[in-house]
């Protein structure tokens, strides 16, 4: 290249940076801020993952240990701390069972009450209100249950949901109810779930008609 074509290409340079020289420099910038703000969120959410694994551990020794108050501590302590981990959901549910099986029901509905609101996943939401269903069945608060199992459920649960609805009008006396009920769960379960289809036929037979 010669002196004179070197001194045009620099002026060209020139000319191109004074006409976007700030744009590019802004792009370059917020590029930069983009990716920063991507890997500290990154880091953040391992870093909030890591940690809530730790307390669902914790969490799981207590049950196993059937220590009801740390039980509860470290349940409320995991969905203060890290609700939006998937851990959240599970420990919500794990904690429901353990209280209940204590006899702290007020316990175990709040836990899952907790993650019909709150949960990750819409499969631990419609698990938590069949398993809150249940204890509304216990305590025969039956419209409050069939309330809960009221809206739409996810394919994959119709069947247990119908079955639900199934035992909470049979306990109200709503028979043909019920058996409507029973006859929608038979429709959609699996026909390879043969024990809980048994159950069903067994339900909707004492049901005569």
């Amino acid at each position: 290249m010669s002196y004179h074509d070197e001194q045009e290409s620099i002026e060209s340079v020139k000319a191109w940076w004074a006409k976007w020289g700030n744009t590019t420099t802004w792009i370059v910038l917020v590029v930069l801020v983009i990716a920063a703000g991507y890997n500290g969120w990154n880091f953040w959410q391992r870093r909030q993952a890591t940690e809530a694994s730790v307390l669902y551990d914790h969490l799981q020794q207590a049950v196993n240990s059937k220590d009801q108050a740390l039980v509860a501590r470290a349940a409320s302590d995991m969905e203060d701390k890290f609700g939006g981990t998937a851990y959240a959901q599970m420990g919500a549910l794990a904690a429901a069972k353990s209280l209940y099986d204590a006899g702290n029901t007020a316990g175990a509905k709040s836990q899952l009450q907790w993650a019909i609101d709150y949960a990750k996943d819409d499969e631990y939401k419609q698990i938590g209100k069949l398993r809150l269903a249940l204890v509304l069945l216990d305590e025969k608060n039956y419209d409050a249950g069939l309330k809960l199992l009221a809206d739409q459920p996810l394919d994959a649960f119709k069947g247990v949901i119908a079955d639900r609805r199934g035992d909470l009008l049979a306990a109200q006396g709503k028979r043909d109810d019920a058996r409507a009920a029973y006859k929608v769960a038979l429709d959609t379960l699996p026909a390879n779930d043969t024990s809980a289809r048994q159950l069903i036929q067994f339900k909707l037979d004492a049901l005569g008609g």
